[in-house]
């Protein structure tokens, strides 16, 4: 009966992180459809990693939780799309620290580089963006790379915190 509990609080914890990864994406959504703010190259990618965070959670909440090695496996695979992410934002709040005007360009819009794609037209919304990496956008003051950062820190904290809990 105890390793029910354990793989309870584990799954739970998985769960939770796919519906916040949830609410993460729909900010992100509103930001750039209701807010008017133009999501750059890097905020696509950061995006994305938010999407993956979710979609392997919701994968991963599906698997055997029972033994140490399937917690184990989930853990990782969770942590992986948060650690690119987190990387991500990183190296854009490296490029908003330089110098105006002595920024690299952050490539081509992914509109761009995807528009040959299959299905194409379902998925441009998700990478629809313009914007240039080196000028931040903020919300509450804080700029939105410190927002990513937070989101996969606490995505990887609480999933190594939630494996060590059930070991």
């Amino acid at each position: 009966m105890e390793s029910f509990k354990v793989m309870n609080f584990f799954r739970k914890t998985i769960f939770f992180l796919v519906v916040l990864s949830i609410l993460a994406a729909c900010g992100s959504f509103v930001s750039q459809y209701v807010l008017g703010m133009d999501p750059c190259v890097l905020c696509i990618l950061q995006r994305l990693s938010v999407l993956a965070v979710g979609l392997v959670a919701l994968a991963a909440a599906f698997f055997r939780q029972a033994s140490k090695l399937g917690r184990l496996f989930s853990a990782l695979l969770v942590s992986v799309p948060a650690v690119y992410g987190a990387g991500v934002a990183a190296y854009q709040l490296w490029l908003q620290s330089l110098p105006p005007g002595s920024a690299p360009s952050c490539g081509a819009p992914w509109t761009f580089r995807l528009k040959d794609w299959p299905l194409f037209d379902w998925f441009e919304p998700i990478v629809r963006g313009f914007g240039d990496c080196a000028v931040p956008d903020y919300l509450l003051g804080i700029a939105l790379p410190y927002w990513s950062i937070a989101y996969f820190g606490f995505v990887i904290v609480l999933v190594w915190f939630a494996w060590f809990k059930t070991k």
